[in-house]
């Protein structure tokens, strides 16, 4: 205790002398922190760039499901083969397309299956109370909330029984809640979606997307959806896998129409709408395991082939794995940046370092003034010590608010989204202390290993 106490008064004098030397050359202390400065602020920038892409991509995976595949049905085929010999096109073969059957077939084959979600999506409108609003209808099994993650906010999801008959209920997104049923609660209440009413009877959550992953992923607002079981669809709404007396007829129709010269001027949607021979729109499925999802694809992929009479209508995408990859070159631009920004603090302690030594040649006389009146050693090696540390603490408090006001500014300006977190801050700040101290150690010695007698001569 009594050697505490007598070492204290020494601190407290050496810190500052070290704070008096500071000051009085301000401009230089400011000037030798700079790589201090521009290095804390550029590892509290990337970590905060590199933490929002990273929650953005765990939000993309949400969106998408953990360890799914996905199956797309493929409209209009436009390879063609030539018949080098006659000179003639190969007939063009023929595919029943993406079907519940090949659904069933999945399900009995694949052995690695968690969750299986076939998917129907027509366009349609809803109404209700004299308001009509454009919207998707999505015909889905239960398993599509539970692959997808999504919650209800109020009511059920289809029983059994309303899946097996078809019956005429359905959930709606929150956006349409809000829109058609502001005040008051819509589970039991009808509405109107196409050319059949539905009862509703569940409400999801809402769930914010933004637009940059609507673009990436190619999804959905699902707040503006409106989910019926995939029976009634079929049932009520439309089933491309059955020949129909009014499709044979639209079929002529379009037929006689181009014969004649006068097609019908039909939006591009509405157009390959009818040129649309899958029964399903879309079809996810969950594995159990991450590394099996490669190996369950290409086995999917050989089996819809076989199926599908050696065409190849669909296309099948893992959007985990893309997303994982857009995760590695993510990493890889936060391990450049990371380089840029040590390099920065190893440019800033050398400067600190190079100051100092100037710094002790300029004041041997006051080193040796100290060292003759009584100072230890210790005494000079702590001071300088303290004025290396001081500069470059002073830079980390500046690179932390340059840092942090860059983040800011990246995300309102560039539209990226960054999360700036304490530890980012903490770990920055403690670099630069310990690059000064560290860099500060060389300048301290030097200057407590002069003569006193030779500095208080020097001129």
């Amino acid at each position: 205790m009594k050697l505490k106490n007598s070492l204290s008064p020494r601190l407290l004098a050496n810190l500052y002398i070290a704070i008096d030397a500071v000051i009085a050359n301000r401009l230089r202390s400011l000037l030798t922190a700079l790589g201090i400065i521009f290095g804390v602020a550029a590892v509290i920038a990337m970590l905060a760039i590199g933490n929002g892409a990273q929650q953005e991509i765990l939000n993309q995976i949400k969106l998408v499901g953990v360890n799914n595949i996905v199956i797309k049905p493929i409209i209009e085929q436009k390879d063609e083969k030539v018949n080098e010999k006659v000179g003639k096109k190969e007939k063009k073969k023929f595919s029943p397309g993406l079907t519940v059957r090949d659904v069933e077939s999945i399900k009995e084959t694949i052995p690695t299956l968690s969750q299986v979600s076939p998917e129907i999506i027509l366009d349609t409108y809803v109404i209700r109370s004299g308001f009509r609003r454009s919207a998707k209808l999505v015909g889905v099994d239960p398993a599509y909330f539970k692959i997808y993650d999504f919650e209800l906010s109020d009511g059920t999801l289809f029983n059994t029984r309303q899946q097996e008959i078809g019956s005429p209920v359905c959930i709606i997104g929150y956006a349409l809640k809000s829109r058609f049923f502001p005040k008051e609660n819509p589970i039991g209440k009808t509405i109107k979606v196409g050319t059949h009413w539905l009862t509703i009877i569940g409400v999801l959550k809402e769930r914010s997307i933004s637009q940059a992953s609507i673009s990436k992923l190619g999804i959905r607002d699902f707040n503006m959806d409106v989910y019926a079981p995939l029976q009634s669809v079929l049932i009520r709404y439309r089933n491309r896998d059955l020949i129909t007396t009014e499709g044979i007829r639209l079929a002529a129709m379009r037929s006689q129409g181009n014969s004649n010269g006068n097609a019908q001027n039909t939006s591009a949607e509405a157009e390959q709408e009818k040129k649309n021979y899958h029964q399903l729109d879309r079809l996810v499925l969950q594995i159990d395991q991450t590394e099996k999802l490669q190996a369950t694809a290409e086995i999917i992929s050989r089996m819809l082939k076989r199926r599908h009479y050696e065409v190849v209508d669909y296309e099948i995408e893992i959007p985990e794995l893309l997303l994982k990859q857009q995760q590695r070159t993510n990493d890889i631009f936060n391990y450049v940046l990371g380089a840029i920004a040590g390099i920065s603090l190893l440019v800033g302690g050398i400067g600190i370092m190079n100051i100092m030594l100037a710094s002790v040649l300029e004041r041997i006389k006051e080193i040796g003034l100290r060292l003759a009146i009584g100072a230890k050693k210790s005494d000079v090696v702590q001071q300088f010590l303290f004025e290396a540390v001081m500069i470059s603490i002073s830079g980390g408090i500046i690179g932390v608010v340059l840092g942090v006001t860059f983040a800011f500014l990246v995300s309102s300006i560039a539209n990226i989204p960054t999360i700036i977190s304490f530890s980012s801050i903490v770990l920055s700040f403690g670099v630069a202390a310990t690059v000064g101290l560290i860099f500060g150690i060389a300048p301290a010695r030097r200057a407590a290993q002069q003569d006193p007698i030779a500095s208080l001569r020097y001129e």
